[in-house]
């Protein structure tokens, strides 16, 4: 029996936040991001459960996934409008 005590993952956590920025934000990628970097690093360093590990690691690929997406989103968003207003100083000539 192992006589030191693993800290409990954070799987199920990290894979809701790496959910919640494929749907609704990115700030909750970026969290799912960095918590997922330092439980990977605890559960590889042995101090961390790693029952917990694929979890962890597929929320930390939505967060990717969803910060990703959400920054081309925003950067398309921010085009279409300057484009649109381009195109309306340039239509009242």
């Amino acid at each position: 029996m192992n006589s030191t005590q693993l800290t409990p993952h954070r799987g199920v956590v990290i894979l809701v936040l790496g959910i919640l920025s494929l749907l609704l934000c990115f700030v909750f990628g970026i969290a799912a991001w960095v918590m997922g970097n330092a439980d990977l690093k605890q559960m590889d360093a042995g101090l961390m459960d790693p029952e917990g590990r694929g979890l962890t690691q597929a929320g930390k690929l939505c967060g990717i996934i969803g910060l990703a997406l959400n920054l081309i989103l925003i950067c398309l968003s921010l085009f279409l409008v300057f484009f649109a207003a381009g195109a309306s100083a340039v239509s009242h000539m």
